[in-house]
């Protein structure tokens, strides 16, 4: 049974989501279709929202499902979006379809994450990132954000830390920007001091940075693409990001499919044995 809040904390959440935007009265009352003087009684706490106007105006901030549930909780209504946990019977379809997509980018690596970076599932390519790495950083719940930047986890073998390790970190801050985070803000702030202080080099282009990973002898390069659920109406299953992985070059797309290649038993094998 959800227990309702009262809605003495709505004015304060309400101004503070306005400012985080930097939007004016105005300009969000125009968004959620009310007017500047209603908007001015409610963050003023003269007023209070229905249940419709609260989803209107958390819809117009882009708030994330937690914090709509959260807006909706401060204006003393039950949430509205359902989180029931990723292993829970009802998403088993949804996990099976992850599974697919994660087993149908091989022979490339793909990971899917929280949204503070813990992994929920990865590929059999994922151990490419993991080799070498201490043990410390592989344990549950493993943090793919601190594996990666650790000087005792992948990050021994990244060849541009810097400008790599900064984009991981820039792409982190944008969301912290949008939709602050305790936990996910001292994680930042605990990966940024894993970083060399260093320059960008002139080249930087900031977005746009490839992986450069020492492999054996030779050196991958992979570029990364991220997708979120956003139309999920789970907020679990919402706030989860699939990273693929995709080679940058020939070189590395040849090597990560002899790699696959290596580990996968020929059918020929598995009907002998």
């Amino acid at each position: 049974m959800t227990t309702v809040a009262e809605p003495t904390g709505f004015a304060t959440e309400l101004r503070r989501w306005r400012a985080l935007r930097r939007w004016s009265q105005l300009d969000l009352a125009i968004a959620a279709e009310t007017t500047q003087r209603h908007l001015s009684f409610l963050e003023q706490g003269r007023s209070r929202p229905g249940r419709e106007m609260v989803i209107r105006l958390a819809e117009s901030l882009s708030l994330t499902l937690r914090e709509r549930n959260a807006l909706l909780l401060a204006a003393g209504y039950a949430p509205a979006f359902e989180e029931s946990g990723l292993d829970a019977p009802g998403l088993e379809p949804v996990r099976t379809a992850l599974r697919s997509i994660l087993d149908g980018h091989l022979p490339y690596p793909a990971v899917i994450v929280t949204r503070q970076g813990v992994l929920v599932d990865a590929n059999a390519a994922f151990d490419l990132f993991t080799s070498g790495c201490v043990p410390e950083l592989l344990g549950p719940p493993l943090n793919v954000r601190r594996l990666a930047l650790h000087p005792r986890g992948m990050a021994q073998r990244v060849l541009n830390l810097p400008e790599w390790g900064r984009h991981v970190t820039e792409s982190m801050r944008t969301r912290l920007r949008a939709s602050p985070d305790p936990d996910m803000q001292k994680l930042l702030e605990e990966l940024e001091g894993y970083l060399p202080h260093a320059a960008p080099d002139p080249g930087y282009l900031g977005f746009a940075v490839p992986l450069r990973l020492r492999a054996g002898s030779g050196e991958l390069r992979l570029i990364t693409t991220l997708t979120s659920f956003a139309t999920a109406t789970d907020v679990a299953l919402a706030e989860l990001h699939l990273e693929a992985f995709l080679p940058a070059d020939e070189a590395t797309a040849a090597y990560l499919r002899d790699r696959h290649d290596q580990n996968t038993p020929s059918p020929t094998a598995e009907k002998e044995e």
